[in-house]
This record gives structure tokens, sequence and C-alpha cells, in this order.
């Protein structure tokens, strides 16, 4: 049967994908307007808030948008109802409809901007070009009754422990006698209260990331039996998963630059870019930054990048990228729009997981603020 959630559910949920850690140092993300502790039954994915976009949320009758780009960049001094701006707040308030914002971690979270625009890109063999943050790995080991090996590995499964590399569900499993003595007022799954019981056990060893640790062990106690589980949890130095900002990979095969640039409009949808090198040499090697990408030039150089494909380049950025003998597409920052239906379709897909009554939309309104003649 589903569930009516609110929006704090919602958000929750949002966050296994998406968390708050990712984002990058005074990135204003969070809650800027409204209240979660409404029930919610649509939400919008936008990748900005403006009148619009506000306009459709009241249509679609949603109670929540998860926008990309920040409303509320710096904190407000005044609120004018006869501006946009004010506006927007308005009726947002007015219609009780929240907005979150949730931006450098989106682009850095596995499935978020970074990886689909190297996925609409054909990039493979792809690896961080930015590395930002480090996953932490911890150990689980926990003795299961050899009845529930299978059900306890399952739900580990589920959780998201087990993963190593492109493996999941890693356990191991040594079998072994259990001993417990249950005493007065327990309710033992096996045995009676004030008798040594002997009992066929499996250690069952895996790892985990660190950030997943309540909803592992959460997991885990749900499909085991006893009433008092015993389990130990041990921090490792193995190397866990990298994120970070962009991705480096390699075309499928090498084209000409001027090639490359028709095949960054047509697979990006923008109607124009601008290109800097030479339109005949050969690139395969593609970094990529969604938004304003200026800053990591001499990073997409060092690894290797044939072009460097981002948004926003500054004039002299430009020319800084010649000297290094770089090549540069810039298709704008608002093929950041990847992430609407991306965001839109893994967030709906957990909710149904989770049997939650709600319905996500991707935004529908077109916010580029250029035209190209």
């Amino acid at each position: 049967m589903s569930k009516n959630p609110n929006g704090h559910e919602i958000i929750s949920l949002f966050e296994t994908m998406y968390p708050k850690a990712f984002a990058m140092e005074g990135d204003p993300i969070g809650l800027h307007i409204g209240a979660l502790n409404r029930p919610v039954t649509n939400v919008l994915i936008a990748l900005d808030v403006t009148e619009e976009v506000v306009d459709e949320a009241i249509e679609k009758q949603a109670g929540l948008i998860i926008a990309h780009h920040p409303l509320v960049y710096r904190p407000l001094k005044t609120i004018h109802t006869d501006t946009a701006y004010g506006r927007i707040i308005e009726k947002c308030i007015k219609h009780d409809i929240a907005v979150y914002a949730a931006h450098t971690n989106v682009d850095i979270a596995s499935g978020g901007v970074n990886d689909l625009l190297a996925e609409a890109l054909g990039l493979v063999q792809t690896e961080v070009l930015v590395p930002t943050y480090e996953e932490n790995l911890k150990k689980l080991v926990v003795f299961v009754p050899v009845s529930h090996r299978e059900s306890v590995q399952q739900a580990l499964g589920d959780s998201g422990a087990g993963h190593i590399g492109n493996y999941s569900s890693c356990t191991f499993n040594v079998e072994g006698t259990g001993t417990f003595l249950p005493l007065e007022g327990t309710k033992p799954y096996t045995g009676t209260a004030g008798k040594l019981e002997h009992v066929e056990e499996v250690r069952i060893e895996t790892i985990f990331p660190a950030s997943l640790q309540r909803k592992v062990v959460r997991a885990m106690l749900a499909a085991h039996p006893y009433e008092e589980v015993a389990y130990d949890i041990y921090p490792l130095e193995n190397k866990g998963n990298v994120l970070g900002l962009g991705k480096i990979g390699y075309l499928p095969e090498a084209m000409t630059l001027e090639q490359f640039a028709g095949y960054v409009k047509e697979r990006l949808d923008v109607p124009a870019v601008r290109v800097v090198g030479t339109l005949q040499d050969t690139v395969e090697k593609v970094a990529v930054v969604g938004g304003d990408g200026n800053k990591y030039i001499k990073q997409a150089k060092f690894k290797g990048a044939d072009v460097y494909v981002t948004g926003d380049l500054y004039y002299h950025v430009a020319h800084d990228a010649m000297m290094l003998g770089l090549h540069v597409v810039d298709p704008g920052h608002n093929v950041e729009k990847i992430m609407k239906a991306g965001v839109q379709k893994q967030l709906q897909q957990k909710a149904t997981e989770k049997k939650l009554a709600v319905t996500v939309h991707a935004s529908t309104i077109n916010t580029e603020p250029f035209t190209f003649i």
C-alpha cells in the first residue's frame, strides 16, 4: 500500500542520492522557501526558479520544487512583491510551495549533472576530473543463524553494502557455533531462558560507505531474527569511491574539432556553441564540467584532454586555453538542463520503490536567458 509522504520524507529520499556532504563549501543548498512538514503529492524538478516555473508548479499542484540553481544566493534585505523576484516568493508562499536547492551536490554525485553530460556525449573509460570528496569505508561483521543467512545478505545488498568496484552484494561467510545464555525476561528466537544455547551461525562480513551506516544497520537489524543482534563495525583504510567536479573520458572514435562541435550541439540540444582551437585538429579525449568551469582548464589539460566542454567561458580564459594547447567547446550554462529529466527519473524510481504516493515531474520551462541569432 502506498504512503502519502511529506516534504521531509521526499528530501530525505533525495539526499540518499545527492547528499549535502558532497556540496562545495559555501554553496547555499537546502530549503529556501516554505516548509517541508506538509503533505506532497507532486514534485517539480527544475534547473532555475523563475516565475514561469512557479506557475508550472502551481498548475501541476506541486508542493515542492527541487531546483539545481539556488534561488537565494545571498541573504535578503527586502522582498518587494511588485518585482519579479518578489512575486516568485509571494506565489510560493501563497500556494504552499516549498523550494529546495541542490546545486554542487547534484553536480558531484554519481548519476548527477556531470555523469549525465558525459553519458550524453557517449564518453567511455570516464573518471573524475577534479576530485573533491572521497567516501570513507567501514566493515560490518554480523553473526546470523544459518536459517537467515540469505535474507540478511539480501537486506545488506539492497541497502547499499557490499559494493566493490563493478561488483555488488560482496560478502565473506564463515560458519561456526554461537553461544548465549538468555536471561530472565528475554524472548529468544531460539532456546529458553536460563539455559546456555549452542547455535549454528554464520559470520557475515561486508563493507559499506560510512555515509550509509544508519541505513545498512537498520536493514540488517530488520532482517535479523534475534532479539539482541551481535555485530561489529570497523573503520577501514581502504580507498572509497572518489567523487568530484567534472568527468574526463574518451569518445567512441576520434573526430575533428569541427565535427565534435556539431556533435555537442546535437547531443546537448543547444542552438550554438563557441569554439576555441583549430577546427581541423583531431580530438578524442574529452573533459566536461557543467555550468561555469573556467577555473578547471589546467586540470583538463593536465589530465590529457584534447578538448574541454564547459559553459560561460571568459575571454581571457579562452586565451589561456589557447596557450595551453587545449581546445574548448562552450555550449553555455543552460546545458545543465539535462539534470531535470535525469533527477526526475531517479527520484521517481526511488519513491516508487519506497511505495510513496508522489509523482515527480521534470519542468518543461526553458530558462535559457539568451537568444541566439
